[in-house]
C-alpha cells in the first residue's frame, strides 16, 4: 500500500504542475508493456477513484512486430489485454511493421529515434481518432535527464521533452505523469506489486547511445546521490522547452 500511495503523490503532483490530466479528459496510455507504461496505466486508473480528478481511460499499444526480423521476439498482447481488463480499461493493439521498415528497409544505424518516432505517431493517431484528448507515455525522470545530457553530448544545446507537448496542428496532446519518478522506483513498485511486466522484445535493446548515457549517470549518482533530482531541478529552473519551477 505504501509503494502505490509514493507512486500516486509523484503522478498527482507532475499531473497538478503542469496541468496533465484535466477534468472530463479521455486519456489514452501509450501501453508498450515494459515497467514505465505498466505502472503509469495502474497509477492513472488508481487516480480515478479521488474526487479531484474526473477523467476515463483506454490503453493503446503498438504492435512493431520485432519477432519478424533478426533477433526480435513477439509482444504478448494477451497478458497486456488481461492486464488493461482487471483494471476496467479499454485496450487496442495498433499492428504495424515498423520493425521491418526501421530495420530492413531503412537498415537503420541508430534505430532507436525512427522507431520511437513511428510507434508515438502510430499511437496519437490511433488516440486521436477514438477521441481522446490526452495521450499519456510512460518516460521517468532518467529518462528526462539521460534525454537533457544527450542533447549536450551530441548537439552542444540544452534541450529536452516536455512534461506537456502540445500540437497546432492536432487536437490531441502528449502527456507524461511519471516525470517526478526514478526509473528503480518504478521498477521497485512494479516488482513488489508483481505487475505483468513484458519481455524485451527489441533486439537492440541494451545496445544504444542512451544506454550508455545511463551508465554514465549511474556512476555519477553513486557519488553524488540525488544526481538525477539536481539535474531534473536544473531543468525547471531553466524553463527549458515547457518545464517550470
Amino acid at each position: 500500500m505504501k509503494d502505490i500511495q509514493k507512486i500516486l503523490s509523484r503522478v498527482r503532483r507532475a499531473s497538478e504542475k503542469y496541468s496533465m490530466i484535466r477534468h472530463g479528459d479521455l486519456v489514452a496510455v501509450g501501453l508498450s508493456g515494459g515497467k514505465d507504461s505498466i505502472v503509469l496505466l495502474k497509477a492513472l486508473a488508481a487516480l480515478r477513484r479521488f474526487d479531484a480528478f474526473s477523467f476515463e481511460l483506454k490503453a493503446f499499444t503498438v504492435d512493431p512486430a520485432f519477432e519478424k526480423i533478426k533477433g526480435g521476439t513477439s509482444l504478448d498482447t494477451k497478458a497486456l489485454s488481461d492486464f488493461c481488463s482487471s483494471l476496467g480499461v479499454e485496450h487496442h493493439v495498433i499492428k504495424t511493421q515498423i520493425a521491418e521498415i526501421v530495420f530492413e528497409e531503412r537498415r537503420e544505424t541508430s534505430p532507436c529515434s525512427l522507431c520511437a518516432h513511428m510507434r508515438r505517431g502510430a499511437l496519437s493517431e490511433a488516440a486521436e481518432a477514438a477521441g481522446c484528448a490526452s495521450l499519456a507515455l510512460g518516460h521517468n525522470m532518467d529518462d528526462a535527464v539521460e534525454t537533457y545530457i544527450m542533447n549536450i553530448f551530441r548537439g552542444g544545446r540544452a534541450g529536452c521533452f516536455s512534461p506537456v507537448t502540445e500540437y497546432n496542428d492536432k487536437s490531441i496532446r502528449i502527456v507524461r505523469p511519471l516525470v517526478y519518478l526514478r526509473e528503480h522506483e518504478i521498477a521497485s513498485y512494479a516488482r513488489r506489486a508483481l505487475l505483468p511486466v513484458a519481455e524485451k522484445s527489441c533486439p537492440m535493446d541494451g545496445n544504444t547511445e542512451r544506454q550508455h548515457i545511463r551508465e554514465l549517470l549511474r556512476g555519477e549518482d553513486k557519488r553524488e546521490r540525488g544526481l538525477h533530482r539536481r539535474i531534473l531541478g536544473a531543468i525547471e529552473r531553466s524553463e527549458i522547452d515547457g518545464w517550470k519551477e
